[in-house]
């Protein structure tokens, strides 16, 4: 998939995708694997490595995983914040052996200025069901969950229900989770409760959030000797 030149160009393949977007799914109720996709970036901005971790969804073991390393393929445009990181994550789960049945982002789907967030760009792309865990909101009103794990209120943007603020741990701030593609929220609801018996993120999460930092230091690593 090409890369757009322009913020218009952008703004165009937004508008051409959205239409595609399944937001009722249902999606997998019992999905055997779930992939976790996360990207860190180096501090100068230039460099990232993608990772995707693919989870056993009953016993949340790694069962596969894949890591791209490049640079951004954007420039930072809010509401356009996908178009720099979907190349590598793309190139991530080209190189996997297992094929998920679900993918969770490190961000949001529907829960997007126009509706059309990280977790429904790849969604449609690969036509896998997808959702958004974000750990902070990017549109939206909301009311504070119950403090108990499993508590969750709307979050709307305008008359629009566009998520759920569900909390995941007793007391703990809560997550944002959204519809990307091809699954309904009380499923997504459900799969992050799954995915989180012992901590606020899903070990989807954690699992990616780790491989790609790792990734990058070695990238760093290796650029510094080669430097040398």
């Amino acid at each position: 998939m090409g890369t757009p030149g322009s913020v218009a160009e952008a703004l165009a393949v937004q508008d051409r995708l959205r239409p595609l977007v399944d937001l009722v799914g249902p999606g997998p109720a019992a999905p055997a694997t779930v992939a976790g996709l996360d990207v860190a970036y180096a501090e100068s901005g230039d460099r990232l490595a993608a990772a995707v971790t693919v989870l056993d969804a009953r016993t949340l073991a790694v069962v596969d995983s894949a890591v791209s390393v490049g640079r951004p393929a954007f420039d930072y445009v809010p509401g356009l914040f996908a178009f720099r990181e979907l190349p590598a994550l793309l190139a991530a789960l080209d190189r996997l052996t297992v094929r998920p049945d679900l993918l969770v982002c490190d961000g949001h789907g529907l829960a997007h200025p126009r509706r059309f967030g990280l977790a429904c760009h790849l969604g449609v792309v690969t036509d896998l069901p997808a959702i958004g865990v974000g750990k902070t909101p990017l549109v939206g009103r909301w009311v504070p969950p119950a403090g108990r794990r499993g508590a969750w209120e709307p979050l709307r943007d305008g008359d629009e229900v566009v998520g759920r603020v569900l909390r995941t741990r007793d007391g703990v701030k809560p997550v944002f989770v959204s519809v990307g593609h091809r699954m309904s929220l009380d499923n997504a609801t459900a799969r992050v409760l799954a995915l989180t018996p012992r901590y606020r993120l899903p070990e989807t999460t954690r699992t990616a959030d780790r491989l790609c930092r790792d990734a990058l230091q070695e990238g760093n690593a290796a650029h510094i000797r080669s430097a040398l």
